[in-house]
């Protein structure tokens, strides 16, 4: 028994799969996923090319009270302090940092931490090494 459409010829329905080929196969077979209406134009001739990332200051991500760079180095420092070490004094979190494999900056700061405090969250690790936290909204 021949399987094939019962709507349609076998003319018809190899024009049908020629039509969504470019979906089916992906744009390396010859069609491509976009129509060509559908694909952005080039910048103009006095205008800059688009790009992923806005040079400067990013718009989005940073709360108020820090910048963006701020916030990048704080998760850095986060990254090599794991909720374990937390609540954690500065040896313990000097050690966690070292088990991580925390570079050498991120260990030499984590070791100027005042001794005798013992800090519950990065952010207030983050405050100790002097830098501030995101201001909150009243």
């Amino acid at each position: 028994m021949e399987r094939g459409s019962s709507k349609h010829g076998p003319r018809i329905d190899e024009q049908m799969s020629q039509e969504v080929a470019g979906l089916v196969q992906g744009p390396g077979t010859g069609g491509s996923r976009v129509e060509e209406f559908r694909e952005a134009e080039p910048a103009g001739e006095d205008q800059p090319g688009a790009t992923t990332a806005p040079a400067g200051e990013l718009r989005t991500g940073a709360p108020q009270g820090m910048s963006s760079e701020d916030v990048e180095a704080r998760s850095r420092l986060g990254r090599f302090i794991t909720l374990s070490a937390l609540p954690g004094d500065r040896e313990a979190l000097v050690a966690n940092a070292r088990d991580n494999d925390a570079p050498a900056d991120i260990v030499a700061a984590l070791e100027r931490l005042p001794d005798g405090t013992r800090y519950q969250t990065v952010s207030e690790v983050w405050a100790a090494l002097g830098h501030t936290n995101e201001t909150t909204r009243w």
